[in-house]
């Protein structure tokens, strides 16, 4: 197996800087629209077959050193008893979400083998098509991610009804924190159960709380995931998106590594949370949109700053779904130039990609 990745969370030497992307298996690629065609998106993500064949398709055309599990964040609500749909011009939607305390007993906390069967067999499949080339990302939303998606139905503008809630009332929104907390870890040691190599949360809106809160309110949640997934041996991720004011609270949190947006250099990163995490990121995902050259350059600087180990090259955010898959190439291959391999790599040809 190219290990490379698992090596770099491990703050291990690597012949060449290991690089995936959030979303590769997304949109902008052809072959992921031809495997769609036809099917509604929640119904993808409960077909098992397409799942695996899109998460090799993207490490097959991109030659990054992960792949990740296709799914989404938003089915364990579903588990949980909230209604899910995907509408194809405005994304995901919870026709019927809880607004205040009394709607926590409309919750449950899962048994993902029984309500997420449909995960584990994607596992499975993925595994078989990758054959050991590169390890298997699982993932899962975070507490409040998650909760915020349950109280705004969707994603909002200014989350008014999710941090209404937590200044208004934080001891019951503590309580919503908890089940979700409970919900991940369960779905996260069911992935790692099922085989994936390491796994990554994703507080997408965690970036909209204040330090303060964040300290107060996340951390002891998130430490709590961290602590029950480390003894099974996987590294954990943490991905926050806004995340500059809040490094040093994703840094209490325990997680092996920080994965961090493109709006600080990772110089600047690393000075603030100190020498243990290794660092995933961070490059700009509108700088696909240029030149092989300049994006080559931009992943130079990455490097730079980042130093020779304990990096992961990753985007600051997900693949935008207009963005060219050359510009994704050569991200890939500008990584894997960094440094002199003890292997050959395959370099994909960035005019043919298109």
């Amino acid at each position: 197996m190219n290990d490379r990745f698992l090596k770099a969370c491990r703050q291990q030497p690597v012949d060449a800087t290991p690089v995936w992307i959030m979303r590769q298996a997304g949109r902008y690629l052809p072959q992921y629209m031809a495997i769609r065609r036809g099917t509604d998106f929640l119904t993808f993500c409960k077909s098992p077959k397409l799942l695996a064949q899109a998460a090799f398709d993207a490490v097959d055309v991109l030659g990054v050193d992960a792949a990740i599990l296709f799914s989404d964040i938003l089915l364990p609500l579903e588990a949980m008893g909230l209604p899910l749909v995907f509408e194809e011009l405005h994304g995901p939607r919870l026709p019927e979400p809880i607004r205040g305390p009394a709607d926590l007993s409309r919750l449950i906390v899962p048994d993902p083998a029984r309500t997420m069967p449909f995960v584990g067999e994607a596992i499975e499949r993925t595994l078989e098509r990758l054959n050991g080339a590169v390890p298997l990302i699982g993932f899962a939303g975070a507490p409040f991610t998650l909760a915020a998606y349950a109280i705004e139905g969707g994603g909002s503008k200014n989350y008014s009804h999710t941090l209404g809630w937590l200044h208004r009332d934080p001891e019951s929104f503590g309580k919503l924190l908890d089940l979700m907390t409970l919900t991940v870890i369960r779905h996260l040691e069911f992935q790692i159960k099922t085989g994936v190599h390491a796994v990554q949360l994703f507080d997408s809106w965690g970036g909209w709380v204040s330090a303060d809160l964040y300290q107060r309110e996340m951390v002891p949640r998130l430490q709590r995931i961290v602590a029950a997934i480390k003894p099974m041996g996987v590294p954990v991720i943490l991905y926050v998106n806004g995340s500059t004011h809040l490094l040093e609270a994703m840094n209490d949190t325990g997680a092996d590594v920080l994965s961090v947006d493109w709006r600080l250099p990772l110089d600047e990163v690393r000075r603030r949370v100190g020498p243990r995490p290794a660092l995933q990121g961070n490059l700009d995902p509108c700088s696909l949109y240029a030149s092989p050259e300049i994006i080559a350059a931009e992943v130079r600087t990455i490097l730079a700053e980042a130093g020779p180990t304990g990096h992961i090259l990753n985007l600051g955010h997900g693949i935008l779904p207009d963005a060219p898959v050359s510009g994704a190439v050569a991200m890939v291959n500008a990584a894997h130039a960094s440094s002199p391999l003890d292997t050959p790599h395959a370099v994909r040809s960035v005019e043919a990609v298109d």
